[in-house]
């Protein structure tokens, strides 16, 4: 391992993320159940965005929004799955400290960048169901666009202020991060200097930043659903919430897991259970997202219909 001389230590430049290796007969099948799911949660993101732009029924507020968490959750997938396949795959589970640090970087990135999205994904639902008659005059394209600028802007700003004072850290050793991915709390105790600034701007960020986020989008759904239980009809009740039913899905799945893993203790019995909560919100959510939008959405699977047989079934026919 390659070190780097402070004043009076010795600092690691390398990581070791044991990821699953506590299972050393399941590599290989491990290796080829997170390729799959690489490869079906691109497709199945990358496709959903393809609709939206080629689909000219989809070019409305939902599904712009619809859009874009699919196009946030492919680099998501990106930033953390092939470095966990290279892993499983090689057996070299290294990673420099810069390489880490970059990681952490992208990855919050993304995580603070969908807790936005979500919100404003709920907010739009919350206007289109409780408040239908100004929803296209409050809806507009312009505003639309920034508060999808909002939304990445808003994840951009809170991860570098957090990742410029991590970069300030030292790691002096052990360096194994006993993890499949470079977090924060892994990160922050293998650090050998002083965390505490950390601690409080990255608790601060939150408290300002994440906690709002989750409540704007818990209030829109308790205003939802208490709107949806006070129409008269069962047919009037049944439409309204399918308009929304798969975002709260997306929501229940990523929020649940996400203060799950950074409510629970980290103490060494929780650990390996931190890691399964820690799957679901950042490979499960992305490889989810495309197959509950598309399966409980008829538009959608319109639009799929009508893309598959203008550029398959149609060619096919010219050609005969």
């Amino acid at each position: 391992m390659e070190t780097g001389e402070g004043k009076n230590q010795t600092y690691i430049t390398e990581f070791n993320l044991l990821g699953f290796e506590m299972f050393p007969q399941l590599q290989t099948l491990l290796f080829l159940l997170f390729l799959v799911i690489y490869i079906v949660t691109m497709a199945g993101n990358l496709l959903i965005v393809v609709l939206v732009v080629v689909d000219r029924h989809l070019h409305t507020p939902m599904y712009f929004f619809l859009g874009n968490l699919s196009c946030l959750e492919t680099c998501y997938s990106s930033a953390i799955l092939p470095r966990l396949l290279a892993g499983l795959l090689t057996g070299d589970r290294t990673i420099s400290v810069s390489g880490c640090i970059t990681q952490f970087y992208f990855f919050g990135v993304l995580v603070a960048s969908e807790c936005y999205l979500l919100s404003t994904m709920s907010y739009d639902r919350y206007l289109a169901i409780c408040k239908p008659l100004h929803y296209t005059a409050l809806m507009n394209g312009r505003f639309c666009l920034l508060l999808a600028a909002v939304s990445w802007m808003g994840g951009l700003m809170a991860t570098t202020i957090v990742t410029c004072l991590i970069s300030q850290l030292h790691f002096c050793g052990p360096n194994e991060i006993d993890h499949f991915l470079c977090d924060f709390t892994p990160l922050i105790k293998l650090s050998c200097t002083d965390t505490r600034l950390v601690k409080l701007v990255t608790f601060v960020i939150s408290s300002i930043d994440t906690l709002p986020l989750f409540l704007l989008t818990l209030m829109s759904y308790i205003c939802i659903i208490s709107t949806i239980l006070r129409i008269p009809s069962a047919a009037g009740r049944q439409k309204a919430f399918s308009t929304c039913s798969s975002h709260l899905i997306v929501v229940t799945i990523f929020y649940g897991t996400l203060i799950v893993v950074y409510v629970l203790p980290d103490t060494d019995s929780l650990r390996d259970l931190n890691k399964v909560f820690s799957l679901f919100y950042t490979v499960l959510t992305p490889l989810a997202n495309p197959l509950i939008y598309s399966l409980r959405n008829k538009e959608v699977l319109e639009a799929l219909r009508k893309l598959i047989h203008r550029y398959v079934a149609c060619p096919a026919i010219q050609k005969e």
